[in-house]
């Protein structure tokens, strides 16, 4: 395939442009986003100790006027909720009062910062500094005062691992509890000349499958579903600057080869705020000691998996380096996670991280990212030291995007580099993404239309990718959506993603989801993914049927579901599905079709055990599968949760037979709401090992943290049931963060 043109992918960007102009004209629906409510500044703020009982209090006007979205839809919750909005020159404070008839069934099993609570009782509060109504933030809280936090990267989406500083406290009475907010105007760029910030605030009463919100449109709030916050003026961020040193004393031991090495390492991140809304940030010596280990997983396919981002220092602003949707739309069960972020151009996870996943020295870097009236920016640029046979490497990422219409954008991305190799790399794209979320009916229209083109020595051409998607991701009703996506055979994104190359990729996924009145049920939903992946050169490669005939959730959140999947592959040459020290299993070149069918069941969260179970079987390739994919958790107080869980796929092929086992066992004690200690153990048997990561952590307050991390490997060489110790790592860190 030739080069792609630039006047080519200047038709596909206007007639997406055309498109979508002609949807905008499409009659939107009034939602009732002219909610509004005026803070009210105060000179003295309140003291957060989750009480509400200060005076000040008093000044605000209580925001009672909630209604639900599950399981009805604009009616009337089952307990009153009150909201407060107060402000100062350094923060903005929100108070809630939430009744609740059977206190002693509140459900509160996090209590460890930074958690999802998907099981909680909890209090959300969505800020759009902005207003922009496409990108924002997200707050949550439970009655053990546990923070949660996360960025909004699109409307439907965010990141949850981002964090930042904030407070919080809640008390419980009689007939429910109370929290107090206080979120620092230093934690978020915003434009002091813009005095009305988006706003919007939920509850969820888990027992009974109830979610509560101030502003919602089909069954839903987000950053483009809000209301409005009035009359913020006078608000300081001082200079804008944080400066976070840590310290880090590391010993790591490879028993094999009977070698220790032990480091102490200053580290130092700085933040300066340019502008009011855009950020300049700076990291020396960067230490990622103290990151989470990945969930292990079991590959039985022939293509790369993925694994998530998990450190903070590219977890800042990494919505501003969101590019063409890839990746963001999980609503199509027939892709896997690879196959959805195939063709990313730019992924964080190859920077400070060896090929195989092993740490690499990061010695300085610089990002400038936030936004200047209408444009986005995110700009990093790292010098990456030298890791083996590569050379120490100059990395830089510049991604800007504009807004246009009422939600959508267009935008342009660059990286140069390559962290991996000694060969020069640059990727070049451009993107267009729509969004309405103000149809009539409660629809919801998505469309996203991009282009990239790698530059790597010795790859002349077939150096593209691009693709296109229309969506309607809604909650209620009739959803669906069409993808296609082309990646060539020499595009190389050194600093992205590739799940497999030379293929085009179609997707489509269409269902129904009713809601239910007056029952048990709380929703049904049944429908049709499809994914087929053709070689570019002609053929085949992979196809999935995915039917899902039937996803029941009750309102106390149990749920049951039936699915039925059906596959094609093409191989064209062999490849290991399994290997083992003494054997291993290949799949031979050749047309397969084979089905599946699987029942899952799962118990809600709230309660103090909890769980569930999938069983799976069918045909795999020549061959024939049964799997059984099971987790438990044992929420004994809020103190202590126990959770365990299982995967088992037994395989019989005409080349071979064999079993894989994955299981994970974790623990979570808090000796209080500062200080915990985590572990997680895990074991697969295709490796033989058995890995264990142990953490005491320490959060006196935000900002503050202290870590002494363990792991620790084991391996059973000789698969005779006895483990050796392999490596182990030892790390302590304390960081601080002053503000200024």
């Amino acid at each position: 395939m030739t080069r792609f043109a630039p006047a080519v992918l200047a038709t596909i960007l206007c007639s997406s442009l055309s498109a979508a102009l002609s949807a905008q004209v499409i009659e939107e629906a009034q939602i009732d986003t002219q909610k509004s409510v005026r803070a009210i500044r105060v000179d003295t703020p309140p003291i957060i100790d989750g009480k509400l009982d200060e005076a000040v209090w008093q000044l605000a006007q209580p925001i009672t006027d909630f209604h639900q979205i599950r399981p009805g839809n604009q009616t009337a919750p089952s307990e009153v909720t009150e909201v407060y909005v107060l402000y100062d020159d350094d923060a903005l404070y929100i108070g809630a009062r939430m009744a609740d008839s059977e206190p002693d069934l509140i459900s509160a099993p996090v209590i460890r910062h930074g958690q999802g609570m998907g099981s909680d009782d909890r209090l959300v509060i969505i800020l759009d500094p902005f207003n922009t109504r496409r990108t924002g933030y997200r707050f949550e809280t439970n009655l053990n005062a546990a923070r949660h936090d996360a960025l909004y990267t699109g409307v439907n989406s965010f990141q949850i691992e981002w964090n930042t500083i904030w407070a919080t406290a809640t008390s419980s009475y009689d007939n429910g509890w109370i929290a107090e907010v206080e979120i620092p105007f230093k934690s978020l760029p915003f434009d002091p000349s813009i005095d009305t910030w988006g706003f919007n605030f939920g509850r969820g009463i888990r027992r009974r499958g109830e979610e509560m919100a101030w502003v919602s449109y089909n069954r839903t709030y987000n950053p483009s579903v809000s209301g409005l916050i009035t009359g913020l003026e006078g608000m300081d961020q001082g200079l804008g600057l944080d400066l976070v040193p840590s310290f880090a004393m590391n010993r790591d031991k490879q028993f094999d080869l009977n070698t220790t090495d032990s480091n102490m390492d200053p580290s130092l991140d700085a933040f300066y705020r340019l502008t009011p809304s855009l950020n300049a940030a700076l990291t020396i010596n960067t230490d990622f000691s103290a990151t989470e280990v990945d969930n292990r997983q079991v590959n039985l396919t022939r293509f790369n998996l993925f694994f998530p981002e998990k450190r903070d220092f590219f977890l800042n602003d990494s919505d501003l380096f969101q590019f063409g949707g890839i990746g963001g739309n999980g609503g199509n069960s027939a892709e896997s996670r690879g196959s959805r972020e195939n063709a990313r151009p730019y992924f964080s996870r190859k920077l400070g991280l060896s090929q195989s996943g092993a740490p690499v020295d990061i010695n300085y870097g610089g990002r400038i990212s936030g936004r200047v009236g209408r444009w986005n920016i995110g700009t990093l640029a790292i010098k990456q030291d030298e890791a083996g046979a590569v050379d120490s490497s100059n990395l830089f990422i510049s991604r800007i995007s504009a807004n246009i219409l009422r939600e959508s954008s267009v935008g342009f991305i660059l990286t140069d580099g390559d962290p991996s190799s000694n060969l020069d790399n640059t990727v070049v794209g451009a993107d267009f993404r729509y969004l309405n979320t103000r149809l009539q009916g409660g629809q919801v229209l998505e469309a996203d239309a991009w282009f990239q083109q790698s530059d790597t020595p010795g790859l002349d051409g077939d150096d593209g990718s691009f693709g296109f998607g229309l969506r309607s991701p809604n909650n209620t009703g009739l959803r669906g959506g069409l993808g296609f996506k082309e990646v060539q055979r020499n595009f190389n994104p050194a600093m992205g993603y590739i799940n497999r190359s030379n293929i085009r990729d179609f997707t489509a996924d269409v269902g129904y989801t009713h809601f239910f009145s007056d029952s048990f049920l709380q929703t049904a939903y049944f429908g049709l993914d499809a994914q087929r992946i053709n070689v570019i050169d002609g053929g085949l490669q992979s196809q999935v049927l995915a039917l899902r005939l039937l996803e029941l959730d009750t309102n106390s959140r149990d749920s049951l579901s039936l699915s039925y999947q059906s596959n094609k592959e093409v191989v064209l040459a062999p490849f290991a599905v399994y290997r083992a020290p003494d054997r291993s299993v290949f799949i031979q070149p050749g047309n397969y079709s084979f089905d599946e069918q699987s029942i899952s069941i799962g118990t809600a969260g709230q309660r103090e055990f909890s769980g569930r179970f999938s069983v799976s079987n069918g045909d795999f390739y020549n061959g024939e599968r049964n799997n059984i994919n099971g987790s438990v958790s044992w929420t004994q107080s809020r103190n202590f949760v126990m959770s365990a869980s299982y995967d088992w796929n037994d395989i019989t092929l005409p080349q071979g037979d064999f079993v894989t086992r994955l299981t994970s066992v974790s623990t979570q004690v808090a000796f209080s709401s500062t200080l915990y200690w985590v572990s997680l153990v895990q074991y697969d048997n295709l490796s033989e090992e058995i890995g264990i990561n142990t953490r005491i952590q320490w959060i006196p307050r935000a900002g503050q943290e202290g870590f002494i991390v363990l792991n620790y490997n084991l391996q059973d060489r000789d698969q005779n049931n006895s483990f050796e110790a392999a490596s182990s790592d030892l790390a302590v860190k304390f960081k601080y963060t002053f503000r200024f």
